[in-house]
C-alpha cells in the first residue's frame, strides 16, 4: 500500500484503529477517578504491533495530568493476571485494555480481574461494556459498517480500489455499565454520563 489516501492494487478499506484516543482515555479516566496516580495499558505485541501508537497517545497526555503511564505486554492469561493484580494491588491506579486480539479472546478473564480489584478501567470495544467492563470508548462499529457498504456499490460499479482511500472512524461512542460502575464504587460525574452514547444499568 503507497499510502492510506493513495492506497495502490486493489487495496482499501477501512480501519477500526484510531491511534490518538489514548489522550481522550487519559482525561476520561481522570473525570471517574481524579486521584488516578499510574495507569498501566495491557496489549500483547504479538497481536498488536501498532501498540507503540496507542502508548505515544497516552504518553501524550500524561505531563498535563499528573499520572505515570506502564506498558504491561501480556501474552498469557497468567500474564494478564499478574500484570492487573500488581496495578490493582496498590492504590490509585487505572487500566487501559487496548484493541487487539488477544485481549478480545480473554475479555471475560480481563473483566473478572479489573473488577476483582476495583479498578477504573477503559475498553476500546462497546461489547467490553456489554460484558461488564466499566467503559468503552472507541469507534463506532456500526457506522464503519454502514459506510462499507458505500464502497462495495462503488467497487461493483466499477471504481478501482485503488481510487478509494482507506477510511479512519469518523464516530466514535462512549459506553458507561453503571451496574459495574456502582459494584467497584466508581461514581461517575453526570456530565460524563450526559455524554454517554449508552449507559448500560
Amino acid at each position: 500500500m503507497s499510502s492510506l489516501s493513495h492506497p495502490s492494487g486493489n487495496i482499501t478499506g477501512f480501519s477500526v484503529f484510531e491511534f490518538s484516543l489514548g489522550t481522550k482515555w487519559l482525561e476520561t479516566l481522570k473525570q471517574i477517578a481524579p486521584g488516578i496516580r499510574r495507569v498501566t495499558a495491557i496489549f500483547n505485541p504479538e497481536t498488536a504491533p501498532y501498540y507503540r501508537l496507542y502508548l505515544e497517545s497516552i504518553n501524550a497526555g500524561v505531563p498535563a495530568l499528573a499520572v505515570e503511564s506502564i506498558a504491561a505486554p501480556v501474552h498469557s492469561e497468567a500474564d494478564i493476571e499478574n500484570a492487573i493484580r500488581k496495578i490493582g494491588s496498590e492504590p490509585d491506579g487505572g487500566l487501559f485494555v487496548l484493541p487487539d486480539s488477544h485481549n478480545v479472546v480473554h475479555r471475560k478473564w480481563i473483566i473478572e480481574l479489573a473488577a476483582q480489584y476495583r479498578l477504573p478501567t477503559i475498553y476500546y470495544f462497546r461489547y467490553f461494556a456489554s460484558d461488564g467492563g466499566l467503559i468503552a470508548y472507541g469507534p463506532d462499529e456500526m457506522d464503519l459498517f454502514q459506510r462499507t457498504a458505500g464502497y462495495v456499490n462503488r467497487i461493483l460499479k466499477g471504481t478501482s480500489p485503488s481510487d478509494l482511500p482507506v477510511q479512519q472512524p469518523t464516530k466514535f461512542e462512549l459506553v458507561i455499565n453503571l451496574k459495574t460502575a456502582k459494584a467497584i464504587g466508581i461514581q461517575i460525574p453526570v456530565s460524563l454520563l450526559a455524554r454517554a452514547d449508552e449507559v448500560i444499568e
